[in-house]
């Protein structure tokens, strides 16, 4: 459920107002603006012309695709010897060693369900 619009400031310099939409606050509005627009079938493109109301299905693909190629930062514990083979796999194999991890864990989560 979509929240309630913030009233927008009324600026009186474009910076002044490009500085209110940096902010978490205007942040938040631009995003309920766009999920609305969205919903609506009212988002514009920069020529001006209207997109077609999208299938939830689709977007839901859309969202899906997006998750498997973002990443996060994460801070994880290992054993040291768990990380000293990743090192050793890496030098033979050219790669560096978070990308040895991060395909170990891919894999181990592929069998696992």
């Amino acid at each position: 459920m979509l929240r309630k619009s913030t009233d927008v400031p009324k600026f009186k310099p474009s910076a002044e107002e490009a500085g209110w939409y940096a902010t978490p606050q205007g942040r938040r509005q631009t995003q309920r603006e766009f999920a609305r627009a969205l919903k609506d079938g009212t988002l514009i493109r920069s020529t001006g012309s209207k997109i077609a109301k999208t299938d939830p299905r689709v977007l839901q693909q859309l969202m899906e695709q997006a998750k498997r190629n973002a990443t996060r930062s994460i801070s994880i514990r290992i054993p040291i010897a768990d990380l000293e083979q990743a090192q050793r796999i890496a030098e033979k194999t050219g790669i560096g060693y978070q990308t040895v991890l991060k395909r170990a864990i891919r894999e181990g989560l592929k069998r696992a369900g």
